[in-house]
């Protein structure tokens, strides 16, 4: 009898961790100001680091657990986070509803040139090439982008044994978070998603960073100005997987284990 009583609790338990493991959450995203349904929104869990995006009905559905956090984020309006519940688990489809911003444009500077009429003089007011490499990302066709002419454990290595170095802190600092790069990398929608992003907001989500660390990352890791200004959500998060991957390797070297 103790036998079948031991089985029952061991199917039981099995069948509510399946059940949690293969839990998903549905919902529509509206626009909070007149409860239009939003088209593409994009979605991402960010403690399961998977991404889904809204039909042409606003509508959504996405792997969760009770207590994961779900990030929305849609061009022009405010992200939200959102956890997910038992009831909401339970009961299906939930309303989200966004806020748009108000738009803001930019202030451009335009830099004049005083020209002197001497080629010789005013050939060196024209800003330089940049001469640096580029290299493809996967994904993307026809696409790459630019680093320095060293290698990827070269510049790691010039930044390791920096007595003040950054990125030994910041690695050591995030590990969890950064260990989340190779997660994104595998996720379609997640890469889709930040392939069409320059603004860097899911990447500091994800990552759990604020903009000035994320840039120091990437500076220490070589990267050049132009290319930490430019560069899209996609190119930078391989940019920082490349150079994390780098670290990984030394400090396995060092200590023995990562």
């Amino acid at each position: 009898m103790k036998n079948y009583i031991l089985l029952f609790f061991f199917l039981a338990c099995s069948t509510i961790a399946l059940a949690q493991e293969a839990s998903k959450v549905v919902g529509v995203v509206i626009n909070a100001s007149n409860d239009a349904t939003l088209e593409g929104v994009n979605i991402v869990n960010l403690n399961q680091v998977i991404g889904a995006t809204t039909n042409d009905n606003g509508e959504f559905t996405i792997a969760a657990k009770a207590n994961d956090t779900l990030h929305f984020s849609y061009l022009g309006f405010k992200s939200i986070k959102v956890r997910v519940t038992n009831d909401w688990l339970k009961y299906g489809s939930s309303n989200i509803e966004l806020t748009e911003l108000a738009l803001a444009l930019e202030e451009v500077v335009v830099s004049q040139l005083k020209l002197t009429g001497f080629l010789e003089v005013d050939i060196k007011q024209v800003p330089t090439i940049n001469s640096n490499y580029r290299y493809s990302i996967s994904g993307l066709e026809g696409t790459g982008y630019e680093a320095s002419n060293k290698s990827g454990l070269t510049k790691v290595i010039g930044s390791i044994f920096n007595p003040a170095d950054f990125l030994n802190r910041m690695f050591g600092k995030k590990g969890n978070e950064l260990r989340k790069l190779k997660k994104m990398k595998e996720d379609d929608e997640i890469r889709n998603l930040l392939a069409g992003k320059f603004d860097r907001e899911m990447l500091l989500v994800l990552l759990q960073v604020d903009r000035v660390d994320l840039d120091e990352i990437v500076s220490q890791c070589d990267y050049s100005k132009g290319f930490i200004q430019k560069a899209n959500d996609l190119q930078i998060l391989d940019a920082i997987s490349e150079c994390y991957e780098g670290y990984k390797l030394l400090s396995r070297g060092r200590t023995g284990k990562i």
